[in-house]
């Protein structure tokens, strides 16, 4: 260990918190910033961005600093960094079924590609990484393999947060079975169920560094 490893153990066995910035992926309508907004909420007061039904409603990087979060009397600092939903491929023919004039569709698709690559480049800007996936759908998606073993290739700490459990049709077990090398919380960002579980594991995971 080196003597900034030690001094940053040291600091923390005083201080009892660590300050990480934590990132959450996912593919697009996953509930990003729902759940982004739940965490700031809960623990800010605040929300970090708006949400809509439309995919790729988040198109640039929106952050909360300084949220606070604790469980029992330990406590982490987090920077929470909600990203534009990855995807393998952006059609502006699929924004036309909400609505959207051809010119508002081809806009909405230009800025969701960027959008992506500058998700991808923040990856080199965060210490660990919620993973969020919708519980209802298949896990064995291109979009959610491809995330993770970019997390693992970079060896970030990772959550997998099964979310939408709210909703018929949820499996968070399938997701469990999926990918059992990582903790999987079932969440709902919507309704807060089992937020408690997510900050538990937050504050174990990030909170003890790599």
């Amino acid at each position: 260990m080196g003597i900034f490893s030690k001094l940053s153990s040291w600091l923390l066995s005083i201080f009892g918190k660590r300050h990480v910035r934590i990132g959450i992926y996912g593919p697009p309508n996953a509930g990003k910033t729902t759940l982004a907004n739940r965490i700031a909420m809960d623990w800010a007061g605040e929300i970090v961005g708006e949400t809509s039904e439309v995919p790729h409603e988040t198109r640039k990087i929106q952050k909360k600093d300084k949220i606070v979060i604790k469980d029992g009397k330990a406590s982490l600092i987090i920077d929470i960094v909600d990203t534009p939903g990855i995807a393998t491929k952006v059609d502006f023919h699929d924004f036309l079924e909400y609505g959207l004039s051809e010119e508002e569709a081809k806009k909405r698709a230009k800025e969701a590609t960027e959008g992506v690559i500058e998700a991808i480049k923040w990856l080199d800007n965060v210490e660990g990484v919620i993973l969020l996936m919708d519980s209802t759908k298949n896990p064995f998606t291109q979009v959610n393999i491809t995330i993770l073993g970019n997390l693992e290739a970079r060896e970030l700490p990772v959550i997998i947060a099964a979310n939408k459990i709210d909703l018929n049709g949820s499996t968070p077990a399938t997701l469990k079975s999926a990918f059992p090398q990582h903790e999987v919380i079932p969440i709902s960002a919507l309704n807060g169920t089992n937020m408690n579980l997510l900050y538990e594991a937050m504050v174990r995971k990030f909170g003890k560094g790599k």
